[in-house]
């Protein structure tokens, strides 16, 4: 059945939401699925931003043929060419002949590689300041490139102040009743989940999200229409300021995250005892994490948020445990920055994690380790409470 809403003035989401969905590029846990998000405007011409993913492509053409009612689609604004929003660009093609296709040059060389049958529609190249109109709207198009793809770019609605912002502002979660961020809880139900979608999807492209932030600042923006996650039409600045503060790197707390790995519960048993020490020295919130239970994108969101990240780990095949290993690749791959890192290690006859641990981080700009590790062998007992002690001053220091 039909599904749209209205976003301003002849604009209406016509997108949907995927509940089914395990995983997100077949690589991030959705506990609680996604949203594609699309948008068409109904002016003297008609305009539609992007398509959607294959998995809601039913609702979403149904929408599409409620919103126009009966109307022809003039243009396709493509901002983003990734499978989970261009998938039905042949599809709208096909259904409404004559549209034509509007992006810029790496759009349509993307285009070609995904759809070579849309080499002969008709077309508008379009590059950073142009401007396209539809009779009362004026889209003026900003290039966002690797925020997150190299085509990304967003288109600014002079009309109504919308940002149509691409894969910039989306959070992973479905959609429930209403697509807007000020008509739920958005901090207690979305935060994590934006943060976590922004340091796994984006993050590693801090200076060009900057760069972007940098020309949004120069409009008037009332409403942010992304292509994941609610619709923000208040508290802007509330939000924005986050996007901010995870492109610089910046923690948003001085809590301590303390990320472990244990074979046979020795190293849990002390990553507990250490966080109760950390939290009860520091005063500050420790929030510990099963690195082979809790998946390595949500502790790379809990690592952007967090200002001092302890990683303990035992000695696996005389290296690192392989699931701590496939986070500090993670880091790495990211770019993390600006973080202070403190390492245990655990090993019953050749403990050498933290010698490991420290050469993976040294690589990461702006990120200090503790210089005392904590090595721990096999086990951890009454005789080594000083030694903890002074891991936790040196910590908390």
């Amino acid at each position: 059945m039909v599904n749209t809403q209205e976003v301003v003035q002849d604009t209406r989401w016509i997108g949907g939401s995927d509940r089914r969905i395990a995983l997100f590029e077949n690589i991030f846990p959705l506990e609680n699925g996604v949203s594609y998000n699309s948008y068409l405007v109904t002016d003297e011409k008609t305009v539609l931003f992007d398509t959607a993913d294959i998995a809601v492509s039913d609702q979403f053409l149904e929408n599409l043929q409620a919103a126009l009612a009966g109307r022809k689609l003039d243009y396709l604004v493509v901002l983003h060419m990734e499978p989970d929003h261009c998938s039905q660009i042949r599809t709208v093609a096909a259904l409404y002949p004559g549209l034509t296709l509007v992006g810029n040059a790496k759009t349509f060389t993307m285009m070609q590689q995904f759809f070579p049958e849309t080499a002969a529609l008709p077309r508008v190249e379009v590059k950073e300041g142009d401007t396209l109109s539809s009779g009362k709207h004026t889209y003026h198009f900003v290039m966002a490139p690797m925020v997150h793809w190299p085509e990304a770019m967003f288109a600014y609605d002079d009309a109504t102040k919308a940002l149509f912002s691409a894969d910039a502002f989306g959070t992973f979660g479905a959609l429930d009743a209403g697509i807007f961020a000020d008509e739920v809880d958005f901090e207690k139900k979305y935060l994590d989940e934006a943060r976590r979608y922004y340091a796994n999807i984006v993050g590693k492209y801090g200076m060009q999200v900057q760069a972007v932030l940098k020309k949004a600042a120069g409009l008037d923006i009332a409403v942010i229409c992304p292509l994941h996650g609610p619709v923000w039409r208040k508290d802007l600045a509330w939000f924005i300021d986050k996007y901010d503060k995870w492109s610089r790197y910046e923690p948003e707390d001085d809590g301590i995250v303390l990320i472990y790995g244990s074979l046979y519960g020795h190293t849990a048993s002390a990553a507990a005892l250490i966080a109760h020490r950390l939290e009860e020295k520091s005063g500050k919130t420790v929030r510990v994490f099963d690195v082979s239970k809790t998946h390595s994108s949500c502790l790379v969101g809990e690592i952007w948020k967090s200002g001092t990240v302890v990683l303990a780990s035992p000695t696996y095949n005389n290296g690192i445990y392989l699931p701590m290993q496939a986070l500090l690749h993670d880091l790495r791959a990211l770019g993390l920055k600006n973080r202070k890192f403190a390492l245990i290690e655990n090993g019953t006859w050749a403990p050498v994690a933290g010698k490991l641990m420290r050469e993976e981080l040294a690589g990461l700009t702006g990120c200090t380790v503790v210089e005392e590790t904590l090595t721990i062998k096999s086990a951890l007992h009454e005789t080594d409470s000083e030694r903890v002690d002074a891991f936790v001053e040196a910590v908390t220091a």
